[in-house]
């Protein structure tokens, strides 16, 4: 019997909001997948789009992306930095008919440690469905 395959997260999570509700999610004894792999940075505006492709790259099955609502952002602005890069990358994607589906914005104070669960899981069961990520087969890499 096939053992089902659990897909590979690759999270980054702002210090100051997602990562936080991470850190309640897991106090709190919320269950969630363990195909999460967490990186705390200093905000949601300091991901670069390179990050995102080197993490597809390297094999994840998706990338989470978890900043301070907007409005709300320690650094003023770095959220809607962050909103417009995905948006970017994901039409980059569209366009070149790669899975754009496999990228996640997400907005969670650090007082939504059931969304962060929530969201976790979602985003897993939405890979389960899609299965490993094939983004290097489609450049023949």
């Amino acid at each position: 019997m096939e053992e089902k395959r659990e897909p590979k997260i690759v999270g980054f999570l702002c210090k100051w909001c997602t990562s936080a509700a991470a850190d309640l999610a897991g106090t709190s004894r919320m269950q969630y997948p363990p195909s999460i792999r967490p990186i705390k940075v200093m905000c949601s505006g300091s991901v670069d789009m390179s990050y995102i492709l080197r993490a597809l790259l390297m094999g994840a099955d998706g990338v989470l992306v978890g900043g301070c609502h907007p409005a709300d952002c320690h650094y003023l602005s770095g959220n809607y930095k962050a909103r417009r890069r995905i948006a970017i990358l994901k039409s980059i994607f569209d366009t070149l008919d790669l899975d754009s589906e496999r990228i996640e914005l997400k907005w969670i104070s650090a007082s939504e440690g059931k969304k962060f669960a929530d969201t976790v899981k979602e985003f897993n069961d939405k890979l389960s469905e899609k299965g490993p990520n094939d983004f290097t087969k489609s450049w023949n890499l």
